[in-house]
């Protein structure tokens, strides 16, 4: 995590021999968007923020050819900022880190774009001082914690014409894309799409510790809003810093609500508890339910999302259900999978299996039961009612989870794609989750309208 403050800079680091460079497969033939004055292919990019999510996508950013990172900023100049800065010169990028991203903005005057990967709460202060210096942000999701930080960063790219990509990355993943456009809209393989199901369900866990010999002193902390370490280290478990494993979780696949059924939630009821971090200062439940009410094109129907922080059963997945068939899809790759419902027209199955959108059922052996275990274990049967092999997903993703997302924030850049999460997408699910952590703590249903998702 970055933020303003007068800290020490280190040294100052030579960028590598162009011979080096070269080798590293940089190119500078110019791809400029329409209008614009034609970049070279490199582009040269901040990271604020080094934490577990700012490290991935450092480690998503440093595969793709022609990305160069010059500066990296973090607080924790004793962990996250040494270890950030140590990884990208074992990559070849010659960094400059920083604990003050004012003074990073200041100093680096190459920059083209900026990673925000920082606690929620600094998003829009982060991300508006960016974009007011010039340069393109992608911006870790959610957008921020609040609505007005949401507003702030959305008007800023706006008033400064530069991009702004939301980090809601299954928007990129080559399988979501296929579900969305090739089976959903185009071949129609669900029919009428009636119910939406989702979970993020994780196995239990500690809080974060962190090293002794590389705590942060007390005034530092207090200055970047912090009443502790352990708050620090916690910050999404506290309100007004995060939102809960649901803010933090919840929006990567509420995001897929949204833009698989094209529409927006008119109402959104919750329940949650703390039934396993008992601790006396965490203040958001570690496991919540809720219900998103929608009004789509083919009638109305209700989704259904789940997040628990004690029990990993069945991970992270997205189910959509229609009169036709159901659809579960997940980020993992090896969770895609179809289920034809029996009295479906098959065309449109067939249809998506000879383009190559999905294999074929597999052909199974009848259900083996070991009848010598206290519970017997059902080996290759499909989920009841269907009792049915699943046609697959044929296309698979062979890439970190946030690369495709990044890749195309600076093909955007490059003026050779359109953003996959503009500001005002990343904006929408950022009221659709808040609204549903408002609805928690009021416990009542809270209706939504059109207008309360643009900006």
């Amino acid at each position: 995590m970055c933020a303003k403050g007068s800290m020490s800079t280190f040294n100052r680091r030579r960028f590598l021999q162009s011979a080096a460079a070269i080798g590293a497969g940089l190119a500078f033939a110019p791809a400029g968007r329409s209008g614009e004055t034609a970049k070279p292919d490199q582009i040269n990019v901040a990271l604020v923020g080094a934490g577990t999510h700012g490290m991935t996508l450092m480690d998503g950013s440093r595969r793709i050819a022609g990305v160069r990172f010059k500066a990296v900023c973090d607080i924790w100049q004793a962990y996250n900022l040494k270890r950030a800065a140590r990884v990208l010169e074992k990559y070849g990028h010659a960094v400059n880190a920083y604990a003050d991203y004012e003074e990073m903005l200041d100093t680096e005057k190459d920059l083209d774009a900026v990673i925000v990967a920082t606690p929620d709460f600094w998003h829009a202060r982060h991300a508006v001082a960016c974009l007011n210096k010039g340069l393109h942000v992608y911006c870790e999701s959610p957008i921020s914690n609040t609505l007005d930080g949401g507003r702030s960063i959305v008007e800023a790219a706006r008033k400064a014409g530069k991009l702004l990509q939301v980090g809601h990355q299954r928007r990129s993943n080559p399988r979501y894309i296929l579900c969305r456009e090739k089976l959903l809209n185009e071949n129609r393989l669900l029919g009428q799409i009636v119910a939406v199901h989702g979970e993020w369900n994780r196995a239990s866990q500690p809080p974060l510790g962190w090293p002794r010999r590389a705590e942060i002193d007390e005034a530092t902390l207090h200055k970047y809003g912090y009443k502790s370490m352990r708050q620090f280290r916690n910050w999404r478990w506290y309100k007004g810093l995060g939102g809960g494993p649901l803010l933090s979780l919840g929006s990567l696949q509420i995001d897929v609500y949204n833009w698989f059924l094209g529409a927006r939630p008119t109402a959104v009821l919750a329940s949650g508890c703390t039934n396993y971090y008992r601790t006396e200062d965490f203040e958001w439940p570690d496991a919540v339910m809720a219900i998103c009410e929608y009004d789509t094109p083919q009638g109305p129907l209700r989704a259904y999302y789940q997040i628990l922080s004690a029990n990993r059963s069945f991970a992270h997945f997205e189910t959509f259900l229609g009169d036709q068939g159901t659809l579960v899809i997940s980020e993992s790759s090896d969770r895609g999978e179809a289920y034809k419902e029996p009295q479906a027209d098959v065309a449109p199955w067939t249809r998506c299996v000879e383009l190559g959108y999905l294999k074929p059922p597999a052909q199974v052996e009848p259900a083996q039961r070991d009848y010598s275990l206290p519970m017997y274990i059902v080996v290759a049967e499909s989920p009841p009612p269907l009792k049915q092999p699943p046609y697959e997903l044929a296309v698979q993703m062979n890439k970190p989870y946030h690369q495709p997302h990044l890749e195309n924030f600076f093909d955007a850049i490059r003026g050779k794609a359109t953003l996959n999460c503009p500001g005002q997408a990343g904006y929408e699910t950022a009221v659709t989750v808040l609204k549903i952590n408002e609805a928690l703590q009021a416990g009542c249903k809270i209706k939504l309208k059109p207008g309360d998702f643009i900006v």
